[in-house]
């Protein structure tokens, strides 16, 4: 206990300094409220339905013999059972080869690989952006406009969008390559990062990023959650106040309703990731002003009102970094300075 106090006095958050103990939190400050300390006796007896070793070195026999050895628990049970013979559960089996380490990757095929992808790192406008295709039905069932949107993940800024009645890379390919002229981006400082469907990933389109010097970057086959910023944009779109309840009669008319969208999330919505600011101020560099004098603001309001505010004013710090796929707990980033 005494080595706990030092250490949370030096800094330490007191869950981790239990943790190092081996002891919970709660036990922690059982033992400071009680004068007789630690009580705890364990377990005097071995558990009635524990396993013997000579059980054990069976099971162990059996998972690794010639007829089952390429089997998992799971198959071996019931085979067993079909003979009229039980050792253990499955999850006694699992459990035992789990403390063995014989729960490895068998047979001749690779180990599936389930790695996120890279981590980006956007510290300003034009470094990383995140696209994807959604669809926006129509009056003729069965039909649908395909919309395309890219976004700055920095700033949240759409920086350009496409709207169509098919899902083409060729269509894909031009709007990247628009989107590029439009926002003077120079070889090698983007990243785009998409998922794994056609339009983005065919030969036409990473022949564009290629000549264009845009590095590309791509979800995992079917998680949604690698491409977050696009998937969180469409369900702003989709669950507007305005958004048309009933669905287009025309191309035209949904390019219209897109484009009025556009307007007033990158002009007038205060977004609340990058502290209430317009995804324009942000991306045009005055959303620092913008911060600033509402931190001035607070300031004021707490000089002339000292007693309503028990704590310290509203951060209104800047973002300065985004991440796309963090990393939790490596120091690595994607970006062209990188750290």
């Amino acid at each position: 206990m005494e080595l706990i106090i030092e250490a949370v006095a030096s800094g330490c958050r007191l869950r981790v300094a239990c943790s190092e103990w081996n002891i919970d939190k709660r036990t922690y400050s059982r033992w400071q409220n009680d004068p007789y300390g630690d009580k705890r006796k364990g377990p005097m007896t071995k558990p009635a339905n524990k396993l013997s070793q000579e059980e054990r070195q069976k099971v162990i026999k059996i998972a690794t013999s010639k007829e089952f050895c390429d089997l998992p628990p799971s198959q071996i049970v019931p085979r067993l059972a079909d003979r009229g013979e039980y050792v253990a559960s499955e999850s006694t089996f699992y459990r035992i080869l789990k403390e063995e380490k014989m729960l490895e990757h068998r047979g001749k095929q690779k180990q599936p690989v389930k790695n996120k992808p890279e981590e980006l790192v956007a510290r300003q406008p034009n470094q990383v952006w995140s696209w994807d295709i959604t669809f926006l039905k129509s009056s003729i069932q069965g039909m649908y406009f395909y919309l395309y949107l890219v976004m700055d993940i920095y700033s949240r800024k759409i920086v350009g969008f496409e709207l169509s009645h098919i899902q083409s890379q060729e269509l894909a390919s031009q709007m990247i390559q628009r989107v590029c002229m439009e926002e003077k981006v120079d070889k090698n400082q983007l990243y785009l990062h998409a998922d794994n469907g056609g339009p983005m990933k065919g030969a036409t389109m990473l022949a564009t990023l290629q000549k264009l010097g845009v590095i590309p970057s791509f979800s995992r086959p079917n998680v949604s959650d690698d491409n977050p910023f696009s998937e969180s944009l469409f369900k702003t779109l989709k669950y507007r106040p305005n958004y048309p309840a009933k669905p287009f009669e025309t191309i035209e008319e949904a390019t219209a309703w897109i484009e009025t969208f556009i307007y007033w999330y990158n002009n007038e919505h205060l977004h609340s990731s990058i502290k209430f600011v317009a995804p324009n101020s942000r991306h045009e560099g005055i959303d620092s002003k913008i911060l600033e004098n509402r931190k001035e603001v607070y300031q004021m309001a707490k000089q002339q009102n000292p007693n309503r505010w028990s704590r310290e004013i509203r951060n209104w710090d800047k973002p300065e970094i985004v991440r796309l796929n963090p990393l939790i707990g490596k120091e690595k980033f994607i970006t062209k300075n990188a750290a």
